[in-house]
């Protein structure tokens, strides 16, 4: 099988570098491109040009590159050179079937292409906002027009929830399929019991970009309220106000250890040593970073619970807003046997739902359904 999978900017994410935003989407693409090439089958990605060269092999896949993120003159590079360089990168890729994940209008680019040279087409939902009707986040109409577009010209539509398959079936007449997002967490022979946090010295932990839909603003919050508690922020920061505020403000708490982002590789090493994993979104899909606090069988507590997972299959506590996230907190790091319940219940739950054995077999069997070329209309 010859799949093509367009992740703009997973370029880093393959590469071990540090060009591109290097976010759940990037890694999930990233692990499935790996996953699929170690299975012998010819995988191809698409990424931004971060000057490497053209048709590079990287872990098994060839990566092909459009132009430059910010090429050409505004206004019209939309077109030029955007939409050509990935029609040509599509081209050179040659693949029987595609694959893209994100809502933006590369979901409609692809979508087309793959219409018109009847390739399979797969698209895969990131986030909920992906799937409201008014589709908050995508600021212009013609983003607005090319993501519909793509939704509803995709041969097979993937989302992370049952909620978001309500909400695309309501808001926009698709149908989708559940498919739980994959996490390389630790295997049994490398996994260690993490220790209680109120017989060890486990710490509260925060994961991900400085970026206000994350809400940092009230996990400090959290930390100006718990003073006897330790905590660990860990993301990269851009250099919008928000973000610097958000920095400045989070030097002032002497319980509050501020990282920034780190290598890949470095990141396993805050989940073994956490008590839980805060996390403080407003909205999101389903994130990656409760996948990894769960095959550590560390717990989360969150403002977010997708399919009320968390609260069904007792994995962390689920909080409206700062008060509720404080006594949540306290409950958890005060109570061994509460805390070693939800540990065991959370490394289960990553088991038998969102280990790498129990995911990618699903997506290689919806590829291959995809890959014989597609009849004419």
């Amino acid at each position: 099988m010859k799949i093509c999978i367009v992740a703009h900017f997973a370029y880093g994410a393959l590469s071990g570098g540090e060009t591109g935003h290097i976010g759940g989407v990037e890694r999930q693409t990233t692990l499935l491109a790996r996953w699929l090439a170690g299975r012998g089958h010819d995988v191809s990605m698409v990424t931004w040009d971060e000057g490497q060269p053209d048709a590079i092999i990287l872990n098994g896949v060839r990566v092909y590159k459009t132009c430059r993120r910010n090429e050409g003159i505004p206004g019209i590079r939309f077109l030029a050179p955007r939409w050509t360089s990935l029609n040509a990168a599509l081209r050179r890729a040659d693949a029987q079937v595609h694959y893209q994940n994100c809502g933006e209008y590369v979901t409609g680019q692809v979508a087309f292409w793959s219409r018109i040279h009847r390739r399979g087409f797969v698209y895969s939902v990131a986030s909920d906002p992906d799937c409201m009707p008014d589709l908050p986040l995508m600021k212009t109409i013609r983003e607005r027009i090319l993501y519909r577009y793509g939704l509803r010209n995709a041969d097979r539509v993937i989302v992370q929830t049952r909620n978001q398959q309500r909400m695309l079936r309501g808001g926009f007449g698709v149908v989708s399929e559940v498919v739980p997002m994959p996490c390389p967490g630790p295997e049994e022979e490398d996994y260690v019991p993490p220790i209680p946090p109120a017989e060890g010295n486990g710490r509260i932990l925060w994961v991900g970009r400085i970026d206000r839909v994350k809400r940092p603003d009230r996990f400090l919050d959290v930390v100006e309220a718990c003073p006897d508690l330790g905590f660990d922020l860990v993301g990269p920061a851009g250099d919008d106000l928000y973000a610097c505020d958000i920095l400045e403000r989070a030097a002032r708490y002497p319980n509050l250890r501020v990282h920034g982002g780190v290598p890949r590789e470095d990141v396993p090493g805050f989940f073994r040593k956490a008590a839980c994993l805060c996390s403080t979104s407003d909205v999101e899909g389903f994130p990656n970073t409760f996948l990894e606090a769960w095959s550590y069988g560390i717990p989360v507590v969150s403002t977010i619970d997708p399919d009320d997972l968390i609260l069904e299959k007792g994995l962390g506590s689920v909080a409206r807003n700062v008060p509720e996230l404080v006594d949540a907190l306290r409950g958890m790091m005060t109570s061994s046997e509460r805390w070693a319940g939800m540990s065991g219940q959370a490394r289960a739950y990553f088991l038998e739902t969102h280990h790498v054995s129990k995911v990618m077999p699903r997506m290689e069997r919806l590829f291959l359904e995809l890959s014989s070329p597609m009849p004419a209309d």
